[in-house]
């Protein structure tokens, strides 16, 4: 199975070499049709209903995982309860423990190159 990386959000532009996912429903596709190395999420996307809580709650619910798992989403309140709910399914084993699962907010107007560093180190 190929491996990508995938950027899950409705504003901000990709790092290169990610493959671009603007819904839940294009991100939840890839995760069950590839081998996904990191995928970086968004919590608030165009639909009010469709967002980032929910995807995780599918990804879970479906064991549908990355090697790596980043939430960039600057919606604090948001961003916390995405982590926090992947985290819980690592304690209570239905997530593997090996998934490296890490919460790091970006901007959204403009990404210094500094926070990027993050993605780089994935290729």
């Amino acid at each position: 199975m190929e491996k990508i990386s995938v950027f899950m959000d409705d504003y901000r532009s990709p790092p290169e070499g990610y493959v671009f996912v603007e819904t839940i429903d294009e991100c939840i596709e890839l995760l069950r049709n590839f081998d996904i190395e990191h995928l970086s999420l968004d919590h608030d996307l165009i639909s009010k209903t469709r967002n980032g809580t929910m995807l995780v709650q599918m990804m879970v619910n479906e064991n549908l995982y990355a090697n790596r798992i980043t939430i960039h989403s600057a919606n604090s309140v948001a961003g916390k309860h995405m982590y926090n709910h992947l985290k819980q399914a690592q304690k209570d084993l239905i997530m593997p423990p090996s998934i490296i699962v890490s919460r790091r907010p970006l901007p959204l107007k403009y990404i210094p190159p500094f926070m990027l560093q993050h993605y780089i180190d994935v290729m």
